[in-house]
């Protein structure tokens, strides 16, 4: 298995969750008590964080999280009341990953 093969869904992972995260920063305003602004982040970031959870598990176990990645890359379309094609650009680095997991996959238990 190639070294980009196995690299690349990892790192489109990580990159979109840094990016998911970094919504979570609109929490930050003036005259806002720090423990009230701490409590709003910590409570954005909880998506960031179930996916942290689902890139740990699709490092170790590439075909559940692959799967993991495509069924989460469908969540925006059912959850959020976007514009169609806003929800397709938050969804598609997820499910490139999941693809990507899921090949990944494949041809290491091919080889």
């Amino acid at each position: 298995m190639s070294k980009t093969l196995y690299w690349a869904p990892r790192g489109i992972g990580i990159l979109a969750i840094l990016f998911i995260s970094l919504f979570a920063l609109d929490i930050f305003q003036a005259g806002v008590p720090i423990s009230q602004m701490l409590l709003g982040l910590v409570i954005h970031l909880i998506p960031s964080f179930v996916l942290v959870l689902f890139l740990v598990i699709a490092w170790k176990y590439e075909l559940v999280g692959g799967f993991l990645f495509v069924v989460i890359s469908l969540v925006p379309f059912f959850l959020l009341s976007n514009q169609v094609w806003v929800n397709a650009m938050l969804c598609a680095p997820f499910l490139l990953t999941g693809i990507l997991f899921l090949i990944s996959s494949y041809h290491a238990h091919s080889s």
